[in-house]
């Protein structure tokens, strides 16, 4: 049995990378009226208490989501993202964060579907709590080999977040055939993978390994606290996305410098982004 509980990490610098991606995207894909399913391999419990619950052993959101509240006037496209978490907390005080799964299915609209799936027994019914939907489905399963079963979409349009702890080291390479099985079944699908940065060289590989899969059109984004280092713990995080909205880079753009400012924990600006792979 897994150990990992995202609990303990909840509305930190990571989370906030990861959450602005995704809000950008659905908002993005929801320009159109045609239905959307979202799929999410590794959901978690969906919603996190930050006083006294996980969050609270390390506080790992203090460097996080709370430097970023109430929102800077200067970074509108900040805005959308905060307003999600903000909705989970009413008064205008930060209690509560909602991880990707309560993200995104408070911006599912009726014709949108959500495929949610979590292998934690306690996070399963936290996660039933949080996303109780007609149209939400949370399936206690591997969400890797999920994945094959819903894929093509009857919808024909899906935005899947992969976003495992990376606890189990196969997860680097279970994390790339899972692209490779989504471009194989449903190539226009959009994926967002999520990676931490704790063993550069591991990054350097899954990099490798995806610019040499086949797959085209794939951007990265990176947000790091402080430089890499042989010690233990995790300096950055990253998103690959692949088929990303065209909106995506320029929001990116203008945010990740900012943002690596606002959140360095020793004084350095750590972020990066690039086209992976071309058209």
């Amino acid at each position: 049995m897994l150990s990992y509980r995202h609990g303990f990490h909840a509305g930190n610098f990571a989370d906030v990378l990861k959450h602005l991606v995704l809000v950008e995207i659905l908002a993005y894909l929801q320009k159109k009226d045609k239905p959307l399913d979202y799929i999410d391999t590794h959901a978690g419990a969906g919603l996190y208490r930050l006083e006294g619950g996980m969050a609270a052993k390390n506080c790992e959101y203090g460097n996080g989501i709370a430097r970023l509240l109430p929102g800077d006037p200067g970074l509108p496209a900040l805005q959308p993202y905060l307003d999600r978490v903000m909705a989970h907390n009413a008064g205008g005080r930060l209690r509560l964060y909602p991880g990707s799964p309560a993200i995104a299915c408070g911006l599912l609209r009726p014709q949108d579907k959500a495929w949610l799936f979590e292998l934690h027994t306690a996070d399963i019914e936290q996660l039933r709590r949080a996303c109780a939907g007609r149209n939400i489905h949370i399936r206690g399963e591997d969400g890797f080999r999920g994945l094959a079963a819903l894929l093509p979409t009857p919808s024909r349009r899906a935005l899947v977040l992969i976003d495992p702890s990376y606890e189990l080291k196969q997860d680097y390479q279970r994390v790339v055939d899972a692209l490779k099985l989504i471009h194989r079944k449903m190539p226009t699908a959009t994926v967002a993978l999520w990676y931490p940065v704790v063993e550069r060289k591991r990054i350097d590989q899954l990099e490798r390994q995806i610019v040499t899969s086949g797959i085209r059109r794939v951007e990265q984004f990176e947000l790091g606290v402080r430089a890499d280092t042989d010690g233990r713990g995790m300096t950055a995080s990253g998103m690959i996305v692949v088929n990303p909205p065209w909106t995506l880079r320029a929001t990116m753009a203008q945010l990740l410098p900012s943002l690596a400012r606002l959140l360095s924990e020793d004084g350095g600006e750590h972020q990066r982004m690039q086209s992976l792979v071309g058209e």
